[in-house]
């Protein structure tokens, strides 16, 4: 069973719910699929047993074969590629490998057969584990821009065997639909304010969209308004879990302390959570 744990804005308790949930459950595999700033580890502490390079291809012209017909450039849908012919055989080929998706269109289409493929490193996957938590995470490198290959690259390491949580990164974007695609079920966490409201409903659509099961947490459930709850109820959306704002679980936080550490009572609600969430797939 896959779980995923996403937010429509980030700083609303993703993380947080997502790694208290792993803690209170037995026999699950934890992956952090926020790879822009994978943070779960702070508070698992893992021994980190496995790091593999994670890459995708990007393509290598080879000058000598090349017409500059403009075929590569025709077909790639990220504009990767710019091609000037300045005469029969003659021109200017430029790639931009941070707009490549690495899906080898200009490889196949080239009527030359000028253009390989090689591989160009973007981050690393991480694997481990703390006690009887199985955990995966994927960093990406600085400077950066597309993360959803490295985010496919952790889902590889899913163990089916174990209870799967996927911490998602924040937003409605494509690293999102990644990380939630093929989840039995999406816990949305949101905060009572406008912002959180807002921003819930921009991943309700997505999911509604990708056909996914979902539930609502409300964290620092006693801030704000009930505006979140009104909606949930007109969506029929269920909410699984309030969790109020606490000065205590706060400072946890900052420590890298779980909560579920310290405030022993958490571990059966996010066990009651779960049994609800298993009971509505049924």
């Amino acid at each position: 069973m896959i779980i995923s744990v996403a937010s429509g804005k980030g700083g609303t308790g993703k993380t947080t719910i997502a790694v208290n949930l792993a803690l209170s459950l037995e026999n699950v595999q934890l992956l952090d699929c926020d790879v822009e700033e994978p943070n779960a580890h702070f508070f698992i502490e893992p021994v980190i047993e496995k790091t593999e390079k994670s890459c995708i291809l990007i393509p290598e012209i080879d000058e000598f074969k090349c017409n500059y017909c403009g075929k590569c450039r025709e077909v790639c849908e990220y504009n990767a590629l710019l091609a000037i012919k300045t005469g029969e055989k003659t021109g200017t080929i430029m790639i931009f490998p941070n707009l490549c998706h690495g899906c080898g269109a200009c490889s196949y289409f080239c009527p030359e057969k000028a253009i390989k493929e090689v591989r160009k490193e973007i981050g690393v996957v991480e694997s481990g584990y703390k006690d009887n938590l199985s955990f995966v995470q994927g960093t990406l490198n600085i400077g950066e821009a597309m993360s959803p290959p490295l985010i496919r690259d952790v889902k590889r390491n899913i163990y089916l065997k174990r209870t799967v949580i996927i911490d998602a990164p924040p937003g409605t974007s494509c690293p999102v639909i990644t990380a939630v695609k093929d989840s039995d079920y999406c816990i949305l966490v949101t905060e009572p304010t406008p912002f959180g409201l807002n921003d819930l409903e921009l991943a309700v659509q997505v999911l509604e969209k990708l056909k996914t099961p979902h539930g609502v947490v409300i964290n620092k459930a006693d801030l704000g308004d009930d505006n979140v709850e009104k909606y949930c109820k007109g969506k029929h959306i269920p909410i699984l879990m309030k969790i109020p704002f606490d000065r205590e679980m706060a400072l946890l936080y900052s420590k890298g302390i779980p909560l579920v550490k310290e405030k022993k009572e958490y571990i059966q609600k996010f066990r009651d959570m779960f049994g609800e969430i298993l009971s509505r797939l049924k």
